[in-house]
């Protein structure tokens, strides 16, 4: 069973910034895509970072040049550093992956973390 495990968000001041990560656990043979997205209140959740196995990232506009997202395969982990905070960040954070499990050539399924909540707000 793949599990995600997020860090903790938290309450952040804007101009703040904040590390989160997201390990996986389980049985699984190898690990491709690597992301974040997020949801705010009353919105649709959106893709926010991604990073490939070869270490290729993609950003929404809206977090460009503010947000980092950085992998360490050997750990399993992601990582989404987010600098410049403002209110318009306020959400709850999911980590995904695209992980391969099974025997042989195994499956690709995509997994998800529970969500970790973070505030902006002075």
């Amino acid at each position: 069973q793949v599990q995600l495990m997020e860090s903790e968000g938290g309450l952040l001041q804007p101009g703040g910034s904040l590390r989160l990560s997201c390990v996986a656990s389980g049985g699984f043979i190898d690990i491709g895509l690597m992301g974040w997205h997020r949801q705010a209140p009353g919105k649709e959740r959106e893709h926010v970072a991604s990073i490939t196995s070869e270490g290729l990232t993609q950003y929404s506009y809206s977090v460009k040049g503010r947000f980092t997202v950085s992998r360490d395969s050997y750990k399993n982990t992601v990582y989404l550093q987010m600098d410049s905070l403002n209110p318009e960040d306020t959400a709850v954070y999911y980590c995904n992956m695209q992980v391969r499990t099974g025997k042989g050539w195994g499956v690709w399924s995509t997994y998800w973390g529970q969500g970790t909540q973070v505030t902006v707000s002075s």
